[in-house]
C-alpha cells in the first residue's frame, strides 16, 4: 500500500477515533470552549489535511491506484457525514442540514455510477460544488467549537467570541446548504444525456 492510500485509510481511522471521543466528556475548557470540542476539532482538521495531502501525493508521485480512486471519495464522505451527525447529536446544528447534504451526495454518486456505466462520461466540477466544499469545511470547524445551538445568535445575548462563532456557524451552514442544492441542480443539468437514456 502506497503512502497516499495509507493516508486515506488513516483518515477513516481518525473518523472512528472521533466517534469514540464523542462518547466521553473531558474536564476543563479553553476560552470557554469544552475540551472535547477542541479534541474533535483537532482530529477533524488533521483528517481534512490528509484529504488534500493524499491526492497531492498520489498525483505528484504517480501513485494513483484503483484502490485509491475507490476509497478516497468514500473516506471523504465518511468524514463529512460522521462529523455532521456528531454535531446533530450534540445539538450544534439541526438535522435538516446533514439530510440535505447527504441526499445530494446520494443523488450525485448515483448519477456518477450511471455515467461510468454508460461510457465514462465525466461531469466537471462547478463553482457551486467548490463553494459547497469550502463553506462546509469552515462551517464545520465553527460548529465544532460553538457552545450555542444553531442560530442562537438571533434569539439570545452572547459575549463577543460566542456571538462571532455562532454567527459564523449559522451563516456558513446556510451558505453550505444553498451551495449544496445549487451544485446538485447544476450537476443534474449537466446530466441531461443520462436522464434522456433512463
Amino acid at each position: 500500500m502506497n503512502l497516499a492510500n495509507k493516508l486515506t485509510v488513516f483518515r477513516i481511522i481518525l473518523v472512528i477515533v472521533m466517534i469514540i471521543i464523542n462518547f466521553f466528556n473531558f474536564p476543563g475548557e479553553l476560552i470557554g470552549i469544552p475540551t472535547k470540542s477542541w479534541i474533535l476539532l483537532i482530529i477533524f482538521t488533521i483528517a481534512s489535511i490528509t484529504d488534500k495531502l493524499d491526492g497531492h501525493i498520489a498525483r505528484s508521485r504517480n501513485q494513483i491506484t484503483t484502490f485509491g480512486k475507490f476509497l478516497d471519495p468514500i473516506a471523504d464522505k465518511i468524514l463529512v457525514i460522521t462529523t455532521l451527525v456528531i454535531l446533530v447529536e450534540n445539538q450544534k446544528i439541526p438535522a435538516w442540514i446533514p439530510i440535505i447534504i447527504i441526499l445530494r451526495e446520494f443523488v450525485v454518486s448515483g448519477y456518477r455510477l450511471i455515467a461510468v456505466e454508460q461510457g465514462g462520461e465525466v461531469i466537471a466540477a462547478n463553482i457551486w460544488g467548490k463553494l459547497k466544499t469550502v463553506t462546509q469545511m469552515i462551517a464545520t470547524i465553527f460548529a465544532l467549537v460553538d457552545t450555542n445551538k444553531f442560530a442562537d445568535v438571533f434569539t439570545k445575548q452572547m459575549d463577543i467570541i460566542p456571538f462571532l462563532i455562532n454567527l459564523g456557524t449559522t451563516v456558513l451552514m446556510v451558505a453550505c446548504v444553498i451551495a449544496t442544492i445549487f451544485s446538485g441542480i447544476t450537476y443534474l443539468k449537466g446530466s441531461k444525456k443520462i436522464l434522456k437514456d433512463m
